[in-house]
Formats: structure tokens, sequence, C-alpha cells
């Protein structure tokens, strides 16, 4: 089937929302939790399966298996799908979880394939498929940070990925190679090889805080990479955090690491 083709605006900078206007009959699909508004006259709806509306004609059993890729993707079973039954045009936003950036891709231009990591997808127009792409390379599967399992939307509509920090899109030339951390992929198209080198140095590997392992791309094709995963933010963020029950270190005072409470006491 045929996407649906909706209009967009994206909204904000560091972070954004995607703002979808509908016609009357229009549907976009999206991640459980992603809606931020949506006008009157807008009917949401869970949807099991990929959301894509493909598998319908195959009974019960296609939406189980729908919804099944997306469990061992990591996601929920049910997708969210909002769907304009007013006369005139509607409009519904979502918005990403973390600092980053919206991606609008449109699929006709990549031939229909879009490959990406496991939590990247936002929305899509209906008649796009959020299925499986494996990674054959045990090694890439293991230590390529994003498992043996990452996304492959499928179709000829737009679709909206979210990623964290600022997001490049680099256009491999035939034989270029580009080496990256493995957390810096977001997506890319079906052409371009991912493959998983180990850094050779134990040296720079335990000591340098690069890793073990660095993400070898290759082209022809697109990528698309970010400046901050979310594992990284999330591992930062950890570690600026008290531990163990510990009291407020006074950040931001004249006092350093001293806080107000500890000298007056914990009253």
């Amino acid at each position: 089937m045929r996407a649906h083709e909706v209009d967009y605006t994206i909204h904000g900078d560091d972070m954004q929302f995607v703002e979808i206007e509908l016609d009357n009959g229009e549907t976009i699909i999206a991640e459980a939790g992603a809606m931020m508004y949506m006008d009157d006259k807008i009917q949401m709806e869970a949807i099991f399966g990929d959301g894509s509306g493909s598998d319908a004609s195959r009974g019960l059993m296609g939406k189980f298996l729908g919804a099944g890729k997306r469990l061992l993707t990591g996601e929920s079973l049910f997708m969210t799908s909002f769907t304009n039954y007013a006369p005139d045009k509607k409009k519904v936003a979502f918005a990403s979880p973390y600092p980053g950036k919206i991606i609008p891709m449109n699929l006709t231009e990549y031939q229909g394939h879009i490959i990406c990591q496991r939590d990247a997808f936002l929305c899509a127009a209906k008649g796009v498929a959020v299925e499986l792409a494996f990674q054959k390379n045990i090694g890439t599967g293991l230590f390529g940070g994003e498992g043996f399992i990452m996304q492959k939307l499928v179709g000829d509509g737009m679709a909206f990925l979210h990623a964290g920090g600022t997001i490049i899109k680099r256009k491999l030339q035939e034989g270029e190679r580009l080496k990256l951390d493995t957390g810096c992929l977001v997506a890319m198209t079906t052409n371009v090889q991912y493959d998983i080198q180990f850094v050779g140095d134990i040296k720079s590997s335990l000591f340098g805080g690069e890793g073990l392992f660095l993400a070898n791309l290759d082209g022809p094709g697109s990528v698309w990479l970010q400046s901050l995963p979310f594992s990284r933010l999330a591992d930062r963020i950890y570690a600026a955090s008290s531990k163990g029950g510990s009291k407020s270190k006074g950040e931001g005072s004249l006092l350093g690491n001293i806080g107000i409470g500890d000298i007056f006491g914990d009253d």
C-alpha cells in the first residue's frame, strides 16, 4: 500500500518536536508516549503490529508477527495511530524524549529502505513499516552497540527519526571508509557496509576513553551520525549524580562541595 502523504513542520532547536498536518482521513503512526498535543477531532488508537497496515490482510496471526518483531527490537507491543476525522486539516505533534534533533526522511529518496538504531524511530506516515534488520556479522552484533538487531523502515512515505546532540549526514563514495564510535551511528542506507573493528592498541583502548571497538562504514551510501548518543548522556548523568544516599554537594555555591545542610545539620 502507498503511504499517506503528510505535511510537517519541525519546531525548536535542542529539544525539537515535529508538528504533522493531516488532511481528512490521513493517519500518522508513532511510538507509544511520543505525542505532545493534538487538535480536536483527531482520533488516537493503540494498534497491534508494525503500524503500516500491511499486515491487516494476514489476520490476527499477521498482527502477532508484527508485534513480535517490535518486541525483538526492544519496543513495546503497541504503536499509536492518529487519524483526522474532521473535514478540514488538523495537527498533531510529537516530541523527542531527550535533547537532540529530529530527522525527516522521505523513504522514496532512499529506495524505500532505511536502517536505523533501535530507539531512533519517532513517527511515520501510515503505510511505512517498522521491521527488523539483523546483523549477520557476529562481531558487529556483539560489539556494535546495537546488538544483532536494528530497525528497518520500509515504505514510500515520510518517516521521522530522533537522535542526540547535533546530527550530520555524510555521503560516502565507492571505496570510502568512515570510522566512528559505535554509539554515534543513527541511520544508514542499505547499501552501506557496517562492520566492527578492534582498536588494536590495548593501552589506547583501556586508557584512551574511546573503548575497544570502532565501527567501520564502507560506501557507497549515506549515513547519519549523532554527536551525543543517549547512552553517553546517561552515563554522564549517573556519574554526576549522588550515589549511596550521599548528601548534596552544594555545587554552584561559594562553599564548593560543602552544602548548607552540612553546616547547620540535617534539620
